[in-house]
This record gives C-alpha cells, sequence and structure tokens, in this order.
C-alpha cells in the first residue's frame, strides 16, 4: 500500500514522507491486524443516501446531485464499491475481526434529535423507515454492531470510541460514502483520537470523481494510509494467517 504514492503526490505534499513515518506507518495497523485489534467500520451503506429512487435521491425531493452526477455515484457503488465491501466484510467475518456499521437514524420519528447540519440538510432516517435500512449486500450479519448518528462523523455524535475501547480495537480500517464528508470526517477525527487509519479507496464514493480524489489526496499519508481492496485482503490474510495458532 505504500507503493500507491506517486511523484505528482509527493510533490504536492512535501511532508508525504514525514507524516507517513510517523503518523502512518504500515507497522502499526498491521500489528493490530496479528493481534486480532482491527475493524472494518462501514459508513453510511443505507437507503437514505446509497439507493437510488430512495432517501435524497428520491422523487420530488430537491435536487441531491445532477443527473450525471448521479449516474456516476451508483454506477460506482453498484460495480465497484458495493462488491468491494461485500469482499472486504467476508474476509474480515472469516478471520474472527470486527465489522462495525455506521448509519445515520435518528432517536426520534420526526428527528428532533437531529444536529442543526442535518436538519438544515433535510436528513432524516428515523428509526424502522427505509431510509435507516442498511444496503442488502452489505447488511450487518448476526450480532455485528450497528452505530447510529446524526452528524458527519461517528466520535463527535456517538459513543464510538468507548465502543472501540471496549473492544480493544487500535486500527480502523473503512469503507462507506460519501468519502468528501462523513468518510473523510470519521478519517480524520480517528487519526487526531490516536487510530491507526487504513482508508480503501475502492470501498468508497461520492457524487464526483473530482471530490473522491481530491479527498484521498488530502487524507493519504496525513490522516490515514490508503489502499485498495485486493491490497487490504492481502495484508488481513497474510497477517491473521501468521497469528493463527
Amino acid at each position: 500500500m505504500e507503493g500507491t504514492l506517486d511523484s505528482r503526490d509527493v510533490e504536492a505534499d512535501p511532508l508525504a514522507d514525514r507524516y507517513r513515518q510517523s503518523i502512518t506507518p504500515a507497522s502499526r495497523p498491521q500489528r493490530s491486524l496479528a493481534h486480532q485489534h482491527a475493524a472494518l467500520l462501514c459508513i453510511d451503506m443505507q437507503f437514505l443516501d446509497a439507493a437510488r429512487g430512495h432517501g435524497v435521491f428520491a422523487p420530488g425531493r430537491p435536487e441531491a446531485a445532477s443527473p450525471a452526477a448521479q449516474d456516476y455515484y451508483f454506477e460506482r457503488l453498484e460495480r465497484v464499491v458495493l462488491p468491494n465491501v461485500g469482499a472486504l466484510q467476508a474476509c474480515f467475518r472469516t478471520h474472527g475481526l470486527e465489522v462495525i456499521h455506521a448509519r445515520i437514524q435518528s432517536l426520534t420519528r420526526d428527528g428532533r434529535d437531529r444536529s442543526p447540519g442535518h436538519k438544515r440538510l433535510e436528513l432524516l432516517a428515523p428509526p424502522g423507515s427505509k431510509e435507516a435500512e442498511f444496503l442488502p449486500e452489505i447488511a450487518p450479519v448476526g450480532d455485528e454492531i450497528v452505530i447510529n448518528k446524526t452528524a458527519s462523523g461517528i466520535f463527535t455524535a456517538t459513543n464510538a470510541r468507548y465502543i472501540l475501547a471496549n473492544l480493544g480495537v487500535t486500527a480502523l480500517y473503512v469503507v462507506g460514502v460519501y468519502t468528501n464528508e462523513c468518510v473523510s470526517t470519521t478519517v480524520r477525527d480517528a487519526c487526531d483520537l490516536g487510530f491507526d487509519v487504513t482508508l480503501i479507496e475502492d470501498g468508497c464514493a461520492t457524487v464526483s470523481r473530482r471530490l473522491h480524489r481530491n479527498t484521498l489526496a488530502v487524507l493519504r499519508d496525513r490522516y490515514a494510509r490508503v489502499g485498495t481492496t485486493a491490497e487490504v485482503i492481502a495484508e488481513v490474510n497474510r497477517l491473521c494467517q501468521l497469528a493463527s495458532p
């Protein structure tokens, strides 16, 4: 995964090497994997913001994105992100690692407990609603942990830090939507709180190719390692098999 940084990225960020050595070295998340202290965190993979014709993309709502942007977003979700997230979930489950699901869901039916930002954006996913449902392809299995939130990041709006501490999780592998919003906020907060974060670039999506790429460029080797699904699965398989008795 360290090989994903090319010369153009180094030129754009002259401190990349220093951050990669001190903030996002591969050794720490790999050590967490070997000791079963890593988790896959899936962000907002639900009908509210990741399904055609539902939630923010429902007919009659203010347009969430142009038709061209929606076509790009859903094509990426359906052809790339959902298959990759499903493969990652299967890999983590096989090795007994936590798969944790974060979603937007209010405590109340009318959403009066939502953050001011979600109220202004009219983001509402009440308990039991279609909007709060996970996409079936990557839904929780068994008693996997679900964290409900009403803000962009999981750490400012939930007890996620407490839960992860109780689980002994020190490394997070992150996928979800939108790359430049809830995913980015969570990655930055997680890094600041001391978690070793790996952002899986082909496990995320947003409504613009440029926004996706720009977000990765900002987060890469500052707040997270950035890798692909294939790289992460190979890393998990290798380190967890070595750790097996």
